[in-house]
């Protein structure tokens, strides 16, 4: 510190003492901003607050890629269907090909163990003059007869050909939604597992607490939360009451178990409704109204792309299947961005 204090007059060696101070005086100003610059999620596993920030949007990843499955479990199903039809319509096309093939035939060995004369000549060197007339009409109706039986075959076998195009591109279909179905699968699991070892390095008063916070609150205060807009609404809001403490399981619907749009079509279910599997295809089940418009049993959307949803229970609260490891709860209906509130 008595270099500093030197008089500027102190001579050249006192003043290139100054200037090597003043030097690393900046290059350890430089290091110190430098090290301050470091991003502070460049390390970000080793504070709890940031590992529990990580499984939250794991969790919300996973969320989404539950969804996903959902909807392409839902395609397959439905193109399972189709194509059981498809197939069955193909089967009884070609039924009808067989009898009608059968009939041909059956006029086509008549006409062969006649000798393959034609017909109109066996009649005019028939034995039965008188009789000439009559078989004549009757041979041009059944000629006629055998015109359209062969046009219906015509027909029959380009309908067959189309069937089979169509039950081929069904489950050619099917053969890719399986895939996505199972792509998206590998996705949730991927992501949940990387959430449990995550959860798994936190200390254990921090695990602890996360896990009390994924508990709930219990039941809240309800009283005077208002009427159900309907019914069957108060019937979907019972059921889902019912569920509490029930486990998350992503791709379930109940009933010993459920995931968030899975809770919400268990729900309505019980009160007759059918609701769509996925949760973006449930924000437009119904007409929308605002959130301040809310009523019990109204399904309350979040995220610009619908991939969480709830069902209202009045006074500011929703029942909803949270994430893997937070069993069905109540929680705050502003506990992430509404996108849209539906009444069914």
């Amino acid at each position: 510190m008595g270099s500093h204090r030197r008089t500027a007059h102190s001579g050249s060696a006192g003043s290139d003492r100054s200037t090597r101070a003043i030097v690393l005086t900046v290059a350890v100003a430089g290091t110190a901003a430098a090290l301050g610059a470091v991003p502070a999620g460049a390390a970000p596993q080793d504070r709890p607050a940031d590992t529990k920030a990580e499984v939250d949007r794991l969790y919300e990843q996973a969320e989404k890629a539950t969804e996903a499955f959902n909807k392409a479990d839902e395609r397959a199903d439905r193109l399972r269907e189709e194509l059981a039809k498809s197939q069955d319509e193909v089967a009884r096309g070609q039924e009808r090909i067989n009898k009608m093939r059968r009939a041909l035939g059956m006029v086509a060995g008549a006409q062969y163990r006649s000798g393959g004369i034609d017909p109109s000549l066996a009649l005019m060197l028939s034995s039965d003059p008188d009789a000439y007339l009559d078989r004549a009409s009757t041979l041009n109706r059944l000629s006629a007869r055998q015109a359209g039986e062969l046009g219906e075959l015509q027909d029959a076998q380009r309908e067959l050909a189309q069937e089979r195009a169509e039950a081929q591109r069904k489950l050619t279909e099917l053969d890719a939604s399986r895939k996505a179905v199972a792509r998206h699968k590998r996705s949730v699991e991927a992501k949940l597992a990387k959430a449990r070892r995550l959860l798994n390095s936190l200390p254990g008063a921090e695990r602890a607490a996360y896990d009390r916070a994924s508990r709930g609150d219990g039941r809240p205060d309800l009283s005077g939360a208002g009427a159900a807009s309907s019914a069957r609404a108060a019937t979907a809001l019972a059921a889902a009451q019912s569920a509490l403490g029930k486990p998350y399981i992503w791709g379930a619907n109940g009933p010993s178990g459920f995931d968030c749009s899975g809770l919400m079509q268990w729900s309505y279910a019980q009160a007759g409704v059918g609701l769509p599997r996925t949760s973006q295809a449930q924000r437009y089940a119904g007409r929308q109204v605002s959130l301040s418009q809310a009523q019990p049993g109204d399904l309350v959307a979040y995220g610009s792309d619908a991939h969480h949803i709830g069902i209202y229970a009045g006074n500011g609260q929703v029942i909803h299947a949270p994430y893997p490891g937070a069993p069905v709860r109540y929680d705050p209906v502003g506990m992430m961005p509404v996108s849209s509130v539906t009444r069914v």
